[in-house]
C-alpha cells in the first residue's frame, strides 16, 4: 500500500490533477476542492514554497547589453531597407505616403535594433536546481485578458517560479512551515464529499 491517496485515478491522471491544482493555488492564492485532494495538494505546495524560501536570495545581479527592436509611436517595429549586396541602408524615399516600405528589387526590409544595458538576476546553481524542481510540478501559465479589444497584444506568459521567489517567499521567510490553510465549506450535493477551500496563509 502506498503512502499517498490514489484519488480514484491512474497515476498519470492523478499527477496531472495535482499539478494543475498546485499551479492554480500558486497563481490565484486559493482553490476550492475536496478534502482528500486538498491534503495532497497542500503537501506538494508547501514543499514548493519551502524551496522558494530557501533559495530566494541565491543570485547575482549582472549588467548585460541586449539588442532591443526599436518601436514607433504605435508600438510596431521600425524597419529599414538595406541593399542585398552592399548592405548599405537605402534612403527613406523608398516609403509611400503612409510610411510603409515599398518593394525594391535589390533591397530587403530589416528591423532596426538599439543596444540597451539591462540588469538581470543570474541564478546560483542551487537556485537553478530549485527552479527546475518547481517546473517539474508547475504547469506553464498564459494570462489572456477578458476584454476582446487588444487581447492578442495583452496576452502574456506568467513566470510562476519568479512569483514564488519574488512575492511569496519573502512573505513567509520568517515562518517555519504552515504556509497554507484548509477551511471546510460543507458537503457537496450529489456525493456528499467534503468541500474545502485551500488558501495561502
Amino acid at each position: 500500500m502506498g503512502n499517498y491517496r490514489k484519488l480514484g485515478r491512474t497515476s498519470s491522471q492523478r499527477k496531472a490533477l495535482l499539478r494543475s491544482q498546485v499551479t492554480a493555488l500558486i497563481l490565484h492564492g486559493k482553490i476550492r476542492t475536496t478534502a482528500a485532494r486538498a491534503e495532497e495538494v497542500q503537501s506538494i505546495a508547501e514543499h514548493v514554497i519551502t524551496l522558494a524560501i530557501r533559495e530566494k536570495d541565491n543570485f547575482d545581479t549582472v549588467k548585460v547589453t541586449a539588442k532591443v527592436p526599436r518601436k514607433d509611436k504605435d508600438g510596431h517595429r521600425v524597419k529599414q531597407i538595406i541593399d542585398k549586396d552592399t548592405k548599405a541602408v537605402l534612403s527613406d524615399s523608398h516609403r509611400d505616403a503612409d510610411g510603409k516600405i515599398k518593394h525594391i528589387e535589390n533591397g530587403r526590409a530589416v528591423t532596426v535594433y538599439d543596444e540597451v544595458e539591462k540588469e538581470i538576476k543570474k541564478d546560483h546553481p542551487s537556485r537553478l536546481h530549485a527552479r527546475r524542481q518547481m517546473l517539474r510540478v508547475l504547469y506553464p501559465v498564459t494570462e489572456v485578458p477578458q476584454a476582446k479589444a487588444g487581447r492578442k497584444a495583452a496576452t502574456k506568459k506568467v513566470d510562476l517560479c519568479q512569483k514564488l521567489f519574488d512575492e511569496i517567499a519573502p512573505k513567509y521567510a520568517d515562518r517555519k512551515g504552515g504556509y497554507t490553510r484548509i477551511i471546510k465549506l460543507g458537503l457537496r450535493k450529489g456525493d456528499a464529499a467534503m468541500v474545502v477551500q485551500l488558501e495561502l496563509v
